[in-house]
């Protein structure tokens, strides 16, 4: 799942800056630059994108999750308007993966209108998920969430959290033969279910994995990610944040000057560029309902990425915390 929103406020003790009035401060500063017309920003800027094995085509390495976040009624317009402007600043800055679930509640239907609203729905890489069990209810879900997302095929859709996997994989494998869907995956969010993803990635057609990765949770460094890598499977990471609390951990922590290397302004950033900077990592799917976070998180995708000797002191700063 793609839960990871981080907490309105960073710093909400000793008269410390909020994470929102620090970012409020950096643009008015001229850091976090000007946001262009749609589309614009992300040609000016180099977005660093990777490639999907199976096909060669290459998409941006932060992407947008919806797990909670974009739970809100289609008809309450006050719950809409900000989630509109996350999808917007998400596109404006070169973000274009989005990843669902039907589990997500309203979310699908929520970003098939957005983004038909804003108009960017056929630019937008749509990923979804079946989470249901028998191969009538599967199809039936895959093709509901066709109709909610509202771009026609899907690009991708996953086995959510290994439900049902056989007999889900076996349909979208076939869907995929046919042309109806462009890629097919599996997910999880927890550690223990790595090596039955990794069993996954050695034997079966995937194109995609997705799994939890973090700084703090690195499980995935041991046998899950050189799997994907030595199988030609592309990876969506879940949970950047750890559910938030990697910011309860840098409260009041300041950034390392070297960071700034690294084109890194905030701890989000330093969380998420750790995880796109793994070479088998595809891409990094934060969730949030804030447009300021949505901002901040898409300036991760820009260059220059950590080195291996960047993600060492990266890691060590951390465990020190």
């Amino acid at each position: 799942m793609s839960t990871q929103n981080r907490p309105r406020h960073l710093n909400g003790i000793n008269g410390k800056l909020s994470r929102r009035q620090i970012l409020k401060l950096s643009a008015a500063a001229g850091i976090t630059g000007v946001l262009a017309p749609l589309g614009v920003r992300a040609e000016q800027e180099e977005v660093v994108r990777r490639s999907i094995p199976s096909s060669g085509q290459q998409i941006p390495v932060i992407g947008l999750g919806t797990a909670r976040t974009f739970n809100v009624s289609t008809d309450d317009s006050p719950a809409l308007a900000p989630l509109k402007q996350v999808l917007e600043a998400f596109y404006q800055g070169g973000g274009r993966l989005i990843d669902s679930s039907p589990m997500y509640g309203s979310a699908e239907s929520v970003v098939g209108r957005l983004a038909n609203d804003l108009g960017i729905a056929s630019d937008l890489f749509m990923a979804t998920k079946v989470w249901t069990r028998g191969e009538t209810e599967g199809i039936a879900q895959i093709k509901q969430s066709e109709k909610r997302m509202g771009k026609g095929s899907l690009d991708l859709v996953q086995v959510h959290n290994l439900v049902d996997t056989q007999t889900q994989l076996d349909t979208l494998k076939a869907w995929k033969k046919e042309g109806r869907i462009r890629y097919i995956g599996v997910t999880h969010y927890r550690s223990d279910a790595h090596d039955e993803l990794a069993k996954l990635c050695e034997k079966e057609p995937l194109d995609f994995v997705q799994f939890n990765y973090n700084i703090a949770t690195r499980d995935a460094e041991q046998r899950l990610l050189p799997a994907a890598r030595d199988n030609g499977v592309a990876t969506l990471i879940n949970e950047p944040f750890e559910s938030g609390s990697l910011f309860g951990k840098v409260r009041g922590e300041s950034l390392p000057e070297w960071a700034t290397d690294w084109g890194i302004k905030s701890w989000a950033q330093f969380f998420l560029k750790f995880i796109v900077s793994h070479p088998a990592v595809t891409c990094a799917i934060p969730a949030t309902s804030d447009p300021e976070h949505a901002r901040d998180n898409i300036q991760a995708a820009l260059s220059p990425l950590p080195d291996q000797t960047a993600r060492k002191k990266m890691a060590a700063l951390f465990n020190r915390l």
